[in-house]
């Protein structure tokens, strides 16, 4: 269980960082809290910031509901791609938001990974009683 709970730590960490980047998007471009819009470029980092939250909504849960089902290293690895993901996902989309759709891809495809083990998992335990 040790990989999951680094994989957690990580994605918690690389969300901090995607603050940071805002934080400094801010400065850099001019744009004082409360507001979300202005510099197009301050608006790319805010939205890969915003779009990895509502993605670790069902990331974290997802990951630690498919470790009751499965190998913990197993379950690890798929979450490390995810963080592959979602890295790629801000580098991407603060260069130019259109390239983004492969690094989106893969995010989501870790989290629907968790899902499928998940279900498998569900019906095992009923069937088995």
């Amino acid at each position: 269980m040790v990989w999951v709970d680094l994989v957690t730590l990580l994605a918690l960490v690389q969300f901090f960082l995607f603050a940071a980047a805002v934080s400094k998007a801010r400065s850099r471009f001019g744009v004082h809290a409360p507001a979300t819009t202005g510099h197009p470029l301050f608006e790319r980092y805010f939205r890969v910031h915003q779009n990895t939250l509502e993605l670790l909504v069902l990331f974290i849960p997802s990951m630690w509901l498919a470790v009751r089902y499965w190998y913990p290293t197993y379950v690890a690895l798929i979450g490390a791609l995810f963080l592959i993901g979602r890295g790629w996902y801000f580098v991407a989309y603060v260069n130019d938001p259109k390239s983004r759709t492969g690094a989106s891809a893969l995010s989501f495809a870790a989290i629907g990974i968790f899902w499928v083990i998940v279900i498998i998992g569900i019906v095992r335990s009923l069937i088995a009683g």
